[in-house]
């Protein structure tokens, strides 16, 4: 499983080089990081609403605290049921976030790709499945049933004989720990204007 790095919640950057805009520019790093433990460390004892949630963090709620909540809900690390927010653990989280649910890696694994996108939608699902945690061979399996499900495949375009080598190809991309978002915004886009 991949380590969680305590993004910023505006930027995503996991230093103090924060991205052009970002409101959270200056807070300081430990701020951050606080708002981050603060959120697990409650909801680590049990879920809670998130009236709870804010009132048992020490040392108060801020911005920063709620833009931590926000990105962990959208990275599915907090998921919300019934009411309450629950800290899902390694294992919950490696089965609820295999489907990928935010774009541009969504569009991707929903619609497929096309000739010209390829290269950056295969990559971009590799890196999307070693990221959650999946192993090389879940990886190659679901990447494998993607390219047919999606009809990917038959679209053509492809140098390779099958679906299994083409994958089996691009196990760099797992090995290496690649991100996913660069090149699912690239595919995306040359999808978008295809089908």
């Amino acid at each position: 499983m991949p380590r969680f790095e305590y993004p910023c919640p505006g930027c995503r950057t996991t230093s103090n080089l924060h991205g052009p805009d970002c409101r959270f520019e200056g807070e300081s790093w430990a701020d951050i990081e606080k708002a981050y433990t603060d959120i697990v460390a409650v909801l680590t004892g049990s879920p809670l609403g998130t009236d709870s949630l804010r009132e048992a963090v020490h040392g108060g709620w801020d911005a920063v605290h709620q833009a931590a909540l926000e990105r962990l809900e959208r990275e599915q690390r907090v998921v919300e049921n019934d009411g309450q927010l629950e800290l899902l653990t390694a294992e919950q989280y490696k089965e609820h976030v295999t489907d990928p649910t935010v774009e541009p890696i969504k569009t991707v694994a929903n619609k497929g790709s096309v000739p010209g996108a390829h290269d950056n939608a295969v990559f971009a699902m590799i890196a999307w499945y070693e990221m959650v945690g999946l192993s090389w061979n879940e990886t190659r399996e679901r990447v494998v049933e993607w390219l047919h499900d999606t009809g990917t495949w038959q679209r053509g375009g492809f140098e390779e004989a099958s679906p299994q080598e083409l994958v089996n190809r691009k196990r760099h991309v797992y090995e290496a720990g690649y991100g996913w978002k660069e090149k699912a915004e690239a595919a995306k886009a040359i999808i978008d204007r295809n089908l």
